[in-house]
């Protein structure tokens, strides 16, 4: 995989490339591969749901590629991604899949996505050479993909990120090298190298006056970490804009007591040249150079860790997502799968308080087994865990020692040095505690204390929000489960199958039912429809309307009829909400078929010689529209063979964004005539397969099968 990424980053000439893979089991894909950026400044998306708005992710979803022409292109469509990144850049994201395997098995995985950037100054979209050379590395990744899946055992995807840079040109002659840093020590202006990573590969004798400290001090640091007067977000944001634009930028900064200097960046895909110059005219205003003036010690060289911009991004970053999050689980993946890579801790553990104990909700970096005995702990008891959320205030620990002398019997895993346990406090009401280990001391200056104190409580407040989301959930769940039939009894002769799916997306919870009403003892009726709305109101007003319908398919009235009797009542109701709606009666002595529909998708008739069909059912007014309570609703009658399947279904089954319903539902009927399932629910379950993933559902979805079984064979002499 590292050649083939290293390939398609040079056939474009991308300066970044990102490699996604889809996780086994899960609804989530894990960055495997950077390249040409720092591993800290792609944190953020070390594992993201399959349903997160960024760019990778609708690519593999909707098995396109995403292109993406400029800073405010990104910001409008992906405000998460433009959050963290608020440069000036060009993107592309695609689906690892290779259609070729697709059309020799039946099936077009696929088994993640790239992520190409490129500097501003590329073309406004990709040539054909460029889109040849993605498409290929597409092709190649699958493949490989595919032959480490079908390994023995299967190769599994890398724990962490791989960090592949670009290749450095040939070595060149020592003796060139020395001569080049000969050149550097005589020039009378400071110079020095980063690498992607931002940390100090060389620095000459004049750089390392003007920032007076010694060269052996910033060797392999990052400079505002360990020069306390660039110890500002904006200094480290330059040099953040630098790699991922591959632009030349600058910034001026002050060393006490008056000393100004000007620092300019010039990047290439090897890392950053910067040009050091001390100004000692009046220094040019921050419109005209884009940089912030900075102040600080003169002589302090120190290792810290400060608060830097890259922590303010993942910051904002977080609370975007949290922001989207509806229940607890959601809330917890996104914690875990975030604060981890982002914030620096090598473990995690989020409890929630509930019942006068802590309950662990989730954890990333220990083995179950060794949260499994701290689940439950008491809210009386004497840890840190417990005793930072009755008193509300969060305590950190920089070593081991530290730790045992508060707490001498706490527990200590696989030689942790630092730990931070903080209440998760909102609106004034104890939620859980965050607990984050450090794998070394760690001395938590003032500036990251807040930091992880503001954390907390974006996560208290998101946490607080997804428990009242599960519990209006958990209500509307078990009415909805009430009011669907629990079972499906059909009469002598006749087979049934249905499915019904939730909503990905909102409270999983809609208006879309069914119903099977033996109205005669040699007539069965079958109904579908779909509720307006995605909430216990509609929930509520689907058993009103199914209620409705049972009654007047009982009383013996026909298709047509029995809707025109519940649009009645729905307009005596006056819901505010309308409902689509489809009945069909079957009559197994006249062998007759009638319908009705109060605009609802046409139901599909498969006949017993496989030939299939969108009837064509003449349309009514949709239930409670409010237009006439006296709407008019024909039936239409049809000939019921020995054999035949009629498909009555919601639109969740063929909608979709972007595509065409009338395509969709030729589709549908395609698939139903081409299935060669041995019984109705297998069919059931061909024909619901492309919307079983809840990621990729934006409705609810209902199927009902209605068959006439075909004669038994006669018996043989």
């Amino acid at each position: 995989m590292d050649a083939v990424v290293a390939d398609v980053m040079r056939q474009t000439e991308a300066s970044i490339g990102l490699l996604y893979l889809q996780v086994p089991g899960e609804r989530m894909l894990r960055l495997a591969l950077v390249s040409g950026v720092s591993p800290e400044i792609a944190a953020p998306w070390v594992r993201v749901p399959a349903d997160a708005p960024i760019p990778v992710a609708d690519a593999i979803r909707d098995r396109r590629l995403v292109w993406l022409g400029g800073q405010q292109e990104i910001a409008r469509r992906y405000p998460r991604v433009g959050i963290v990144l608020p440069y000036d850049f060009m993107l592309a994201a695609a689906p690892l899949a290779d259609p070729e395997a697709g059309t020799d098995t039946g099936t077009d995985t696929v088994w993640g996505g790239i992520v190409l950037l490129w500097p501003i100054w590329h073309a406004p979209e990709l040539d054909a050479r460029e889109r040849t050379a993605l498409d290929d590395c597409c092709r190649r990744s699958a493949r490989l993909l595919r032959r480490a899946a079908e390994q023995d055992p299967p190769v599994p995807p890398p724990a962490e990120p791989r960090v592949v840079h670009p290749a450095r040109p040939s070595e060149s002659d020592p003796a060139l090298g020395a001569a080049a840093v000969d050149f550097a020590e005589r020039l009378p202006v400071g110079c020095c190298a980063l690498d992607l990573d931002g940390r100090i590969t060389f620095i000459n004798t004049a750089g390392a006056e003007l920032v007076n400290a010694g060269a052996a001090a910033l060797l392999g640091r990052r400079p505002w970490e360990v020069l306390l007067w660039l110890n500002d977000p904006d200094f480290e944001d330059r040099y953040r804009e630098a790699v991922v634009t591959r632009r030349p930028t600058s910034f001026t900064a002050v060393r006490r007591p008056a000393t100004r200097l000007l620092f300019e960046l010039y990047p290439d895909v090897t890392g950053v040249s910067v040009h050091i110059s001390e100004l000692t005219a009046q220094p040019p205003t921050e419109a005209a150079t884009g940089a912030t003036t900075g102040t600080g010690d003169t002589t302090s060289v120190r290792p810290v860790e400060p608060v830097g911009a890259t922590a303010v991004y993942q910051l904002m970053h977080l609370a975007a997502s949290l922001a989207e999050a509806a229940g607890v689980q959601d809330v917890v993946e996104l914690v875990a799968d975030q604060i981890v890579p982002s914030f620096g801790p090598r473990g995690l553990v989020l409890m929630s308080a509930d019942e006068g104990r802590l309950r662990i909700i989730g954890h990333r970096g220990y083995r179950q087994e060794f949260v499994d005995r701290f689940d439950g702990t008491p809210l009386t008891a004497e840890v840190a865990d417990a005793q930072v959320l009755a008193t509300g205030v969060p305590v950190f620990f920089p070593t081991y020692e530290a730790l045992r002398r508060a707490h001498p019997h706490a527990p200590r895993y696989e030689g942790r040095n630092a730990w931070a346990f903080l209440p998760l406090i909102a609106s004034g009401r104890p939620v859980g505690s965050l607990i984050l280990s450090y794998d070394r001391p760690r001395p938590f200056p003032p500036a990251e204390r807040a930091l992880l104190t503001s954390l907390a409580g974006l996560i208290a407040q998101a946490l607080a929000r997804a428990r009242l989301y599960d519990a209006k959930h958990s209500l509307a769940h078990s009415l909805q489960t009430g009011l669907l039939p629990h079972g499906l009894t059909p009469l002598p002769g006749v087979a049934v199958a249905a499915r019904y799916l939730p909503a990905g997306h909102g409270m999983d919870i809609g208006g879309d039912f069914y119903d099977l009403v033996h109205a005669t003892p040699t007539t069965v009726i079958a109904v579908i429809g779909d509720v307006q709305g995605h909430n216990t109101t509609a929930a509520a007003l689907m058993g009103q309307v199914r209620t409705a319908v049972h009654a007047h398919a009982t009383a013996g009235a026909s298709p047509g009829d029995i809707l025109a009797r519940t649009n009645r009542l729905m307009a005596d109701l006056d819901p505010d909400r309308f409902t689509s709606c489809l009945i069909a009666e079957f009559d197994l002595v006249l062998g007759r078929l009638r319908v009705a529909t109060a605009g609802h998708p046409p139901p599909l008739l498969r006949h017993p010689d496989g030939r299939t069909e969108v009837l064509d059912v003449p349309p009514g007014l949709l239930l409670g529209i409010g237009v006439t309570a006296d709407a008019d609703y024909r039936t239409t009658e049809l000939p019921w063979e020995p054999g035949s399947v009629l498909a009555l279904y919601t639109d969740g089954l063929v909608e979709a964004p972007g595509s065409d319903i009338g395509t969709a539902m030729a589709d549908l009927a395609e698939r139903l005539g081409r299935s060669r399932a041995r019984d109705l629910d297998d069919l059931a379950d061909d024909l619901i397969s492309h919307v079983t993933d809840a990621a990729h559902r934006t409705d609810d979805v209902a199927l009902l099968l209605v068959q006439r079984e075909p004669p038994p064979p006669p018996s043989p002499p």
